[in-house]
């Protein structure tokens, strides 16, 4: 087995370490728990026999996985339940209905979920217990656009967000504004009921008022916030018109705000975090311990530019070959994160195998040097690949097929440059999301 063939099968079983943390199922069980007919969610305790009725509902990628959590943890003592979840990532529920939907671009199919899901919440009352499940991917999975913006309205506004590179913040303050039920609008319907959100976080910072758009989180972001990142990013002319008319509405004060800080609909609301892309680094460091690998865990904040990121990556690997610093080989620098990709070619990849392919070309030559980006959720961009592998000898390989490396980064073309090269990161459904690992290993 040559150096780098061992540098890849490690890097994938690190990566697959940060996977098994990040099991949504075993996050719920490590956070929430029933003894002697009492909920016990994080701080939080709940007297089951108080309630009339027990709702579940939510939306992820995970959501599944964390409805059969709760499913165990509550079984008969489920009236109904209901959450949306991507096409591919379902699970076996009994009394929990699984709508399985659109993501990244939202359908018809997670509309109608959205809305039955709006009519469950509303119809729940002072004395029951709404609990809400929410993961990675939430946002275009839980659709509920505010009239008369339509579906497709919506999800060109969401195009030119990703095309324009504005990060998951700023994504999530418009969409907010556009939507019916998200930042603390499902709170909002299911007042006066006792509400309690699970997380699995994918963005950074953990902030509750992003992840999945914060649906039962109070939301900081203003309809101001909306109209200055369309105005950032140059867009505001290219929405459409019922989507410019909202926003500007908003602005005036003629559109009640998303709820905010300090709103009393939020006295019997709780939102716990089960999981994170923290979790899921210090898991894959402690594993690239266990192999023998000098290990350092740089961020879980990594954002910005993919290409940029990748490149500073690179110069890391690069300074330990020939610096031996920051570390020693063998070495591991771990990173977390979720970075934008500014697109402007017409080929097919995403951020991850972008990444992979930004760092090939500046790693070039370097012996027993491996650079891994995934993201945990099994899919980058519209591929079935989670991501790519990168090392010294990936140009050179490339070469001799007749891939030009910097032809394809301009494209966008990362899927169709690993690709034959055998490089690509496959995963299948993880059914969790916690953004994206990036590794660095020096043999």
């Amino acid at each position: 087995m040559g150096p780098e063939t061992k540098l890849k099968q490690q890097a994938v079983s690190i990566f697959q370490a940060s996977l098994k943390a990040a099991d949504p199922a075993e996050a719920v069980f490590r956070h929430v728990r029933v003894h002697n007919d009492i909920l016990i969610a994080g701080t939080t305790r709940h007297r089951l026999n108080h309630f009339e009725n027990i709702y579940v509902t939510g939306a992820g990628k995970a959501s599944g996985a964390m409805a059969q959590a709760i499913e165990r943890l509550l079984g008969a003592r489920i009236a109904r339940g209901l959450i949306n979840t991507k096409y591919g990532h379902g699970a076996k529920l009994r009394r929990i209905e699984l709508n399985e939907c659109g993501h990244p671009e939202p359908d018809q199919q997670g509309m109608r979920g959205a809305q039955r899901i709006a009519g469950l919440v509303s119809g729940a009352g002072a004395n029951d217990l709404v609990i809400c499940l929410i993961s990675g991917g939430a946002s275009a999975l839980l659709p509920l656009p505010a009239p008369p913006i339509t579906l497709s309205e919506k999800k060109s506004v969401t195009k030119l967000l990703l095309a324009s590179g504005a990060n998951i913040h700023e994504m999530n303050a418009v969409r907010k504004h556009l939507s019916r039920i998200k930042g603390g609008q499902l709170s909002r319907m299911a007042s006066p009921a006792t509400v309690l959100s699970l997380l699995l976080s994918d963005v950074i910072g953990d902030d509750l008022d992003v992840i999945g758009s914060g649906p039962t989180a109070p939301d900081a972001s203003t309809f101001d916030d909306a109209a200055r990142i369309l105005a950032k990013y140059g867009i505001e002319g290219r929405a459409p018109r019922s989507v410019r008319n909202r926003i500007r509405e908003g602005v005036a004060g003629g559109i009640a705000e998303t709820p905010k800080p300090g709103d009393p609909l939020f006295a019997r609301t709780r939102n716990l975090i089960v999981g994170s892309n923290r979790l899921a680094v210090e898991a894959a460091a402690r594993y690239a311990r266990e192999l023998g690998f000098r290990t350092m865990v740089l961020s879980t904040s990594v954002q910005g530019e993919t290409r940029d990121i990748a490149r500073m990556h690179a110069a890391i690997a690069r300074e330990m070959v020939e610096e031996k610093r920051p570390l020693h080989r063998p070495a591991c620098i771990i990173t977390g994160g979720e970075t934008t990709v500014s697109v402007r070619g017409k080929g097919l990849g995403g951020r991850n195998q972008e990444f992979a392919l930004a760092a090939a070309i500046d790693v070039a030559g370097l012996h027993n040097v491996l650079i891994l980006s995934g993201g945990t959720d099994g899919t980058d961009g519209p591929t079935e690949a989670a991501g790519a592998i990168a090392d010294g000898s990936t140009i050179e390989r490339a070469q001799k097929k007749a891939l030009d490396a910097r032809a394809f980064l301009a494209n966008n073309d990362s899927y169709n440059f690993f690709k034959p090269l055998g490089d690509l990161l496959i995963t299948g459904p993880t059914n969790t999301n916690v953004m994206d690992i990036h590794l660095v290993l020096v043999g």
